[in-house]
């Protein structure tokens, strides 16, 4: 497997990457792997291996995947996954398993597919990006430990001070949807992570992105919210609107976004766009 570079983010994986590595020393005798420090040094690491690596195999969370997905995006290079991180939405979302003799298996056959990713402007997103109640939330989540609770806890001390933002379309086709919302999110994959479903339909395969339009509503109603989401239930309602497109133009007025679940600030106006089958993964 010379050809093969397995990229380990010691952070997200800090419960499994030892393991993990000495379990894949014992599978694989010329096994090449790299502890990623940083999103910067990963990206020196394939830089200076892109030539002699054919397939790129990260291990970590949902962060470490975008990171290296999008050093690959519309190259012959394929990506590989091991999940490690605490959502691991992406990999849900693309068959990726915590088991190594099924990698390895995948590795082997080298068969991949190819999957649809997007930009924000000039920024790469592979799997959910959005602005607005989860933009701050991950913003502030930063500052806190990882984890499902402390994201929640944080979600509802969010919630509850939190002024929805004024959106804009350019397009006159979706002047309609101008207004006030408590977030916007697009999403490529059905789910954010931890199997929570904010865009049932969506597909890496059919050239078009869900754009998810959430109204600030009642708290009342949030616990009917949660339940659609994580049991992929969601549909559109008055507090719920879904626009399938390739390519949309809007303004937004705040800088606060999450990229795969990394924060970002992106200021307006915001330009998205779909790019087709521009991703190979192992299947």
């Amino acid at each position: 497997m010379k050809n093969v570079a397995f990229i380990i983010n010691p952070f997200s994986a800090k419960k499994n990457y030892k393991p993990f590595v000495r379990l894949l020393k014992e599978k694989v005798k010329d096994a090449n792997f790299f502890i990623s420090e940083s999103f910067e040094s990963t990206d020196q690491f394939i830089n200076q291996n892109f030539d002699t690596i054919d397939i790129f195999v990260a291990v970590g969370g949902d962060g470490t995947i975008s990171s290296v997905a999008k050093k690959l995006i519309n190259t012959d290079k394929i990506l590989g996954i091991f999940p490690a991180g605490s959502g691991n939405g992406f990999s849900n979302e693309t068959n990726f398993t915590k088991n190594l003799e099924e990698l390895l298996l995948k590795i082997n056959n080298k068969n991949f597919r190819e999957i649809d990713t997007f930009k924000v402007n000039n920024h790469l997103s592979i799997n959910v990006s959005g602005t607005g109640f989860d933009g701050k939330v991950v913003k502030e989540f930063e500052k806190t430990k990882r984890g499902f609770a402390n994201y929640i806890k944080v979600s509802l001390q969010t919630f509850f001070k939190y002024k929805p933002i004024q959106l804009q379309f350019s397009a006159k086709e979706y002047e309609q949807y101008n207004g006030n919302y408590l977030m916007l999110n697009v999403a490529n994959t059905r789910q954010f992570g931890n199997n929570a479903y904010i865009a049932p339909h969506a597909s890496t395969v059919d050239g078009l992105l869900e754009v998810v339009l959430v109204k600030k509503f009642p708290i009342w109603h949030a616990p009917l919210f949660g339940i659609r989401m994580f049991t992929k239930g969601l549909k559109e309602n008055d507090y719920l609107t879904y626009i399938s497109v390739p390519e949309i133009e809007f303004t937004v007025n705040t800088q606060d976004w999450h990229l795969d679940g990394e924060y970002t600030e992106i200021h307006s106006p915001i330009h998205i766009k779909v790019l087709p089958k521009s991703l190979k993964i192992l299947i």
